[in-house]
């Protein structure tokens, strides 16, 4: 797979990502089968995925455990660059959830997902959300000394708006912003995008495929489990979800015309944005590891990608809760 480095100074990385939520946590299926996710996390390694992405409050624990037990085991931690997530669980509250950007916390949380992860560092050490009871100068300065100490390699944002990212990139240089980005949610581009750019900040979009609905397989919320969060997602609910096959409709039709699938051309179009965007689809199955791969060889024409970025923007939040993101 073609590579690219994370930002201006972060690690090299594959086009394409893989995020592993899914395997654990939140959507249809997740919890139930272990050995298929180690199965999809082995054969992406091996089809050259680099860049995997989980988080402590992916189960909660739980796909932290399944990833760091599945690299051990086979002794391919040093192929890989791991991304994880802090900062949605209070450890300093007796491990409940909520925001905690505290330095006190931060030290918390790095030590839980080292041992989990089964690892002396961690590449990439992301703030899941921003917790605004917290000054971001303070939780940067404490992710500061974890990088002097070699226990993460680098740290990133999730979520961030771009107030946040420049006073935290002041601290200590921001490696990478992570932020919902696909034909599905256009937002990052007219602030952040460029901020990024400025500050040389690499860009990791996640749910780049629309939580599934981009792939055109997901036409009613009856094929989802009674626990898939996307059940009470604003754009998967009545009249909002019909109308926003209208955006998958154009993906078909431009996979038509390309000889791809609608999840290739999803993610092609948000390569064909710029080198320094690494998406990270999330999947169970490797056959989809294998379709999502397959995005990076496809050029899509000029026009396109016009057809393409044309397209309306969907109807409903990203979120029923918007409060969270972007601040």
């Amino acid at each position: 797979m073609k590579t690219t480095t994370l930002g201006a100074n972060g690690p090299e990385v594959g086009r394409v990502g893989l995020g592993l939520m899914g395997i654990s946590a939140f959507y249809t299926g997740a919890g139930q089968d272990d050995a298929g996710g180690a199965r999809t996390i082995l054969g992406a390694l091996d089809r050259g995925v680099t860049f995997l992405d989980t988080a402590e409050i992916y189960g909660p624990y739980a796909n932290e455990e399944l990833l760091g037990r599945t690299l051990a085991e086979t002794g391919r931690r040093d192929e890989v660059v791991i991304a994880t997530k802090f900062g949605t669980i209070r450890h300093t509250a007796g491990d409940e959830p909520g925001l905690d950007g505290s330095a006190e916390n931060v030290r918390l949380s790095v030590e839980g997902s080292l041992r989990r992860l089964q690892t002396d560092r961690i590449d990439l050490y992301y703030q899941h959300r921003m917790d605004p009871a917290v000054p971001i100068e303070e939780t940067v300065g404490a992710l500061a000394e974890l990088i002097s100490e070699g226990k993460i390699r680098a740290y990133g944002l999730s979520e961030a708006s771009v107030a946040t990212i420049r006073r935290a990139h002041a601290v200590h240089p921001v490696t990478a912003v992570q932020t919902e980005y696909s034909l599905w949610t256009r937002d990052p581009e007219a602030e952040l995008l460029p901020v990024l750019r400025e500050l040389g900040i690499g860009f990791v979009p996640y749910s780049p495929l629309g939580r599934g609905f981009l792939t055109g397989q997901i036409r009613s919320v009856d094929q989802l489990d009674e626990n898939d969060f996307r059940r009470n997602n604003p754009r998967f609910e009545g009249d909002a979800l019909a109308a926003n096959l209208r955006i998958v409709e154009v993906i078909e039709g431009v996979a038509r015309d390309a000889d791809a699938t609608p999840a290739q051309v999803a993610l092609a179009w948000l390569l064909a944005q710029g080198e320094d965007i690494v998406p990270i689809p999330g999947t169970r199955k490797l056959e989809r590891v294998d379709e999502n791969i397959g995005a990076t060889e496809l050029a899509l024409s000029d026009d396109q990608v016009r057809r393409l970025s044309e397209v309306a923007p969907p109807v409903g939040d990203r979120y029923a809760d918007m409060s969270s993101v972007n601040r």
